[in-house]
């Protein structure tokens, strides 16, 4: 137990005796230092930087997908993302979703949570003086907000009787309200007349602001009773049908859809399905596939640059040891051991090497903030990648500081000591 102990005093000892000596070769030769650390600060700001820019980019992709619904099926005649010219013309061709596949699905899917018909197009509404064209016009039903998402500053949703009866009622988006009723208090709003594509309805309720989601304006929208927007505006169209779930349950629910809608269809068993089953997961795996390879090619840059400021730390770190071969050789005439040399250097070039990494990885978080703050683009690290940066900068330094540090324990006192 004594000799643990001793051996353990001594260990520590020599820790801080190495530390001590490092520290003061590192102020001693300050320009230096700056300079072997310059190689290490780009490196590690410029990985640092890209990772805060790319997991900023995620959160903002992923928070602006659920407003499509989190746990929601979207059953549609065409897939969100077609693969090729031919396949979009096959999907154009199909047989559009209607008011069969609708009442089916109300009535047998019992995974679903919820269920909101979405029949859609472009229209302009108008109230007196005031117009707003290209406006997203949603034909659904009271389950709207629990599939798609989004809520109601003022007034209220569509309710099932308004969906029974044809009522001419619509909720507006955040946008539409704003424009149509200039200076107007939300409640004012509720219960005044507009008018939608030539016919008149009457506003229950305004929609809570949204924002933009893939370039789009989820506020320049108008919501109504579907059997009102098939009525007045046309019932040749195919309508969406959105099924949303408990997160448990979302693949026993796509299974289930794709054996209703393939009867309900009659679609034969030889032949693929005539209609596509659309889910949020879909758009997160284009995103990572677009932004992966620019990840790794920016990363790899990062690293390069990380390994020429280490190959520059291997350089300084030989040039350190041959002015200091007398110092060495004096320390090991005294009784100092190869591994105590050894360890002076590679805490030394690893201080420097981690000294470069925690100025690097402050200067990649604000660049990455200054980016957020002056351009659309959002910012934003996790702790993780602080931490990996500060390791990675510390291990590149031990990893190119161990040859110099072999080489320096390796020395042999009696030459070391006539060393001029």
């Amino acid at each position: 137990m004594n000799r643990l102990r001793r051996g353990f005093v001594r260990a520590t000892s020599e820790m801080g005796e190495s530390l001590r000596i490092a520290l003061s070769a590192l102020v001693g030769a300050r320009l230096r230092s700056f300079l072997t650390t310059l190689g290490i600060v780009i490196g590690v700001m410029t990985v640092i930087a890209i990772v805060a820019i790319i997991q900023g980019l995620n959160a903002s992709f992923e928070a602006q997908i659920a407003n499509i619904g989190a746990h929601t099926i979207y059953v549609s005649k065409f897939a969100w993302f077609a693969q090729g010219r031919g396949e979009w013309w096959e999907m154009r061709n199909r047989k559009d979703l209607g008011r069969e596949e609708l009442e089916t699905v109300e009535r047998e899917a019992t995974f679903a949570a919820a269920i909101a018909p979405q029949v859609m197009s472009r229209g302009t509404v108008t109230r007196a003086e005031q117009e707003v064209s290209s406006v997203q016009l949603v034909g659904t039903n009271a389950r709207y907000l629990d599939t798609s998402g989004g809520s109601v500053s003022w007034g209220r949703f569509l309710s099932d009787t308004d969906v029974d009866l044809s009522r001419a009622s619509v909720v507006l988006g955040f946008g539409v309200a704003e424009r149509l009723f200039p200076g107007f208090p939300p409640e004012a709003i509720v219960g005044k007349r507009v008018v939608v594509e030539g016919h008149p309805f009457t506003v229950v309720g305004t929609m809570a602001r949204r924002g933009q989601m893939l370039g789009m304006d989820m506020d320049t929208n108008v919501f109504m009773p579907y059997s009102s927007f098939l009525r007045d505006l046309g019932s040749k169209r195919s309508i969406n049908i959105a099924v949303a779930a408990e997160p448990e349950n979302l693949s026993a629910l796509e299974d289930q859809l794709v054996g209703i809608l393939r009867k309900v269809r009659r679609v034969p068993p030889d032949k693929k399905d005539d209609f596509a089953l659309n889910r949020q997961e879909q758009f997160l795996r284009v995103y990572n596939q677009l932004t992966g390879a620019l990840y790794g090619v920016a990363v790899g840059v990062g690293l390069i640059t990380l390994v020429v400021g280490g190959i520059g730390i291997m350089n300084i770190m030989l040039v350190s040891v041959t002015e200091r071969t007398r110092e060495i050789g004096v320390r090991r005439a005294l009784g100092a051991r190869r591994r105590t040399i050894l360890l002076q250097f590679l805490i030394e070039s690893s201080l420097v090497a981690a000294l470069g990494g925690a100025i690097g990885t402050a200067l990649g978080l604000g660049i990455g903030q200054i980016i957020a703050l002056v351009s659309p683009l959002a910012a934003a690290v996790t702790p993780s990648a602080v931490a990996l940066g500060l390791g990675f900068s510390a291990g590149v330094g031990l990893l190119f500081g161990s040859w110099p540090a072999w080489r320096a324990a390796r020395l042999d006192p009696v030459e070391a000591l006539r060393y001029e």
